[in-house]
């Protein structure tokens, strides 16, 4: 550690709608529910995380939870503010000197407007950082997967999070083409619990709604390795009372199809913004997918058939912005991506 370093801590954030994860020295440092939790007579804070996510739907009138981010930007400053700060003090103090300088690199949705990526770098300031710079998503994604997005080749990225789903194609360090969809996995949760309440007449929250997805989260009828059925429980609408439910990846599937149409077209409008060259490109380099969405079974099947090219899942799908954002990091000013 250098005497610099002593005094300056370095850290990547994917802040994302669903989880935030930070990195510190190559490692994951932290990986919480972008959620908080405070008293609704004080306004102090509560909890943070995952403890604030096991009180999620759950607490008296003098709690509330909070969830900062909508649709991958900040919704809430304040929160936001709170939840950075809490989540920083995660990562630790050891080694240095003094409280150290924060110098970050935080990942941002690649559609978002200039206020909004003010409000992501205000809170980033308001909670210690002195040096930030921002990456958009779909970059990061790239980046996490391994793809040389500093060559003059054509790849397109997939990133499906919580709050948003992008499409970009990167050529050069740069995105050519973008289209962002506000249909992702928070979408898909509300999917579920409609057709939970319509199908089987029972309430659902959103966390059984995200374990369902989990577990026998589908977007095709056939799969060749179908997940067991999955034992829901929740309030019969008609009686009051806690009743269970099996629920299998078929229905999952017939209740994430609008939501799914809704991500498919906008993956063809991409490839029908990009340049003739590139599209050349993404024919023998085919998609990737990153984000969340991602683990979603027969997902790569689908967007195959529907675009007639070859489609690949990243490595661990859920890190991919992470460790794209963190690489940023180490070329903090060395990337001409990378937003001042």
């Amino acid at each position: 550690m250098g005497l610099f370093s002593l005094f300056t801590k370095e850290i990547a954030i994917d802040l994302g709608t669903a989880n935030t994860i930070i990195l510190h020295n190559d490692k994951i440092v932290v990986d919480e529910p972008s959620i908080i939790a405070i008293d609704r007579n004080t306004k102090q804070l509560m909890a943070v995380g995952k403890k604030a996510l096991m009180m999620h739907g759950k607490t008296h009138d003098d709690i509330k939870t909070i969830r900062p981010l909508k649709d991958g930007v900040i919704a809430d400053f304040q929160s936001t503010e709170m939840m950075l700060k809490e989540f920083i003090k995660m990562t630790g103090t050891k080694g240095y000197i003094f409280p150290p300088s924060l110098k970050m690199v935080i990942c941002i949705p690649s559609g978002i407007t200039e206020v909004e990526a003010r409000a992501v770098r205000d809170s980033a300031e308001q909670a210690g950082a002195k040096e930030v710079r921002l990456i958009h998503e779909p970059m990061a994604a790239a980046i996490g997967i391994g793809i040389d997005v500093l060559s003059p080749v054509g790849n397109m990225i997939i990133d499906i999070g919580g709050g948003t789903s992008e499409v970009a194609v990167i050529s050069y360090g740069a995105i050519v083409t973008q289209k962002t969809s506000k249909i992702a996995g928070d979408n898909f949760n509300e999917n579920i619990i409609d057709y939970m309440r319509k199908k089987h007449n029972i309430e659902v929250g959103e966390s059984t709604a995200e374990q369902i997805k989990f577990n026998v989260g589908s977007v095709i009828e056939n799969l060749d390795n179908p997940p067991d059925d999955y034992e829901v429980c929740g309030r019969d609408i008609l009686r009051g009372i806690p009743i269970t439910v099996k629920v299998n990846y078929r229905e999952v599937a017939a209740a994430l199809e609008h939501s799914i149409s809704e991500i498919e077209s906008v993956v063809l409008s991409a490839l029908a913004n990009t340049p003739s060259e590139l599209c050349a490109d993404i024919y023998k380099t085919g998609i990737y997918i990153a984000g969340g969405g991602a683990l979603l079974r027969g997902l790569d099947k689908r967007i195959a058939k529907k675009t007639e090219l070859q489609v690949h899942i990243a490595d661990n799908p859920l890190k991919s912005v992470a460790r794209g954002t963190g690489i940023g990091l180490k070329n903090f000013d060395k990337f001409p991506f990378l937003i001042r």
